[in-house]
């Protein structure tokens, strides 16, 4: 019987997996739906799956599965079948990546959860099944070209910052249950306007149209299959591509090209740039934006001070780092900007 979590080392996987030349394809998936046994269908899948070669994070509760994943190409079939023998799940849409180079994940992670999105949402309290219209690429180019219409991004700041629709709303925040009250405060007075939402894959925004519509929004829309399903129509059906830049994306790859728009900044330099990376020290794992050219100086950290640490011999590490304070540890995702902040946050 196959075991049902990893026992390898994480750096030893990662290591397999980019070196591997393997095809894989990287894609997500959702669904809400009452699963009364949360524990038993992860251990039933981690079975199944994992003697597929599927690699991913997937977060199952009560109220459904959330999975980014990859799959061997020789297996894709095999899984899709394996996946649609769950009568809630036949026939789901899976969110192909749209620029994928196989390298998302290095090993399969099933958590059991309270919920698959953490909203902070008292579901008890309002119909979740209450949803908003969704909108294909077409119908979505078409509203939007209206403009009383509201197009409000439901990500986090370090997802907007390297990529958003033209025009879009987006909330200065690290979590999606922050964004929730202040869109609502945010669009208090305009409840009778035609608001459009999106996300990732769709996810966040099933969710939060049903809150809206409970808030008295009258007009409330949402993109179906979320940027990756947008662009995926706009390039098949040659529609235009509103999607200014990159899709920020919770794997390995940390994001995919939608247009050719450079529209972030590095975050040490000031550069144009869109490449978000982790702090090189493991001490610090700061997520930030990095140029070629810092990436260099710096040694693929933050700071000076990760990159001096990070040059030391592991024992020294190890005794220093209760001790030590980095970026990591005082910034939140994507916040620290060191060319804003002056010279001296480099260490």
């Amino acid at each position: 019987m196959p075991r049902l979590y990893n026992l390898v080392n994480n750096e030893e996987l990662k290591r397999q997996m980019l070196e591997t030349d393997e095809k894989r394809i990287t894609f997500s998936f959702y669904q809400y739906w009452n699963l009364p046994d949360p524990q038993a269908f992860r251990d039933s899948a981690y079975r199944q799956w994992s003697q597929l070669g599927v690699w991913g994070r997937v977060y199952v509760a009560q109220e459904g599965i959330n999975a980014q994943v990859s799959v061997p190409e020789s297996q894709f079939e095999a899984f899709k079948n394996a996946l649609y023998s769950v009568p809630q799940l036949n026939g789901i849409r899976l969110n192909i990546a749209v620029e994928d180079n196989g390298k998302s994940f290095y090993k399969l992670k099933i958590k059991v959860r309270p919920k698959i999105v953490a909203d902070g949402l008292d579901d008890s309290s309002f119909d979740a099944t209450r949803r908003g219209q969704g909108l294909n690429a077409r119908d979505f180019n078409a509203l939007t070209d209206d403009p009383g219409a509201i197009v409000v991004d439901m990500r986090n700041h370090y997802e907007s910052e390297v990529g958003h629709f033209e025009n879009a709303i987006c909330p200065d925040v690290v979590t999606f249950r922050e964004a929730l009250p202040l869109v609502e405060e945010m669009l208090h007075d305009k409840k009778d306007r035609p608001v459009v939402m999106y996300c990732t894959g769709g996810i966040r925004c099933e969710k939060a149209s049903a809150y809206f519509l409970h808030k008295g929004f009258q007009n409330v829309y949402m993109v179906e299959g979320g940027i990756i399903e947008y662009a995926r129509q706009c390039a098949d059906q040659g529609l235009p591509n509103k999607f200014i830049g990159k899709n920020f994306v919770f794997d390995e790859r940390l994001g995919e090209r939608i247009s050719n728009d450079v529209i972030a900044q590095c975050h040490q330099c000031g550069a144009s740039c869109d490449d978000h990376t982790n702090c090189a020290n493991d001490a610090c794992h700061l997520l930030f934006i990095q140029c070629p050219a810092c990436a260099a100086r710096y040694a693929g950290c933050c700071s000076t001070h990760c990159a001096d640490f990070a040059a030391l011999p592991e024992t020294e590490r190890e005794r220093l780092k209760p001790t030590m304070t980095f970026n990591g540890t005082k910034f939140t995702k994507g916040r620290y900007k060191s060319y804003r902040r002056g010279e001296e946050e480099l260490g």
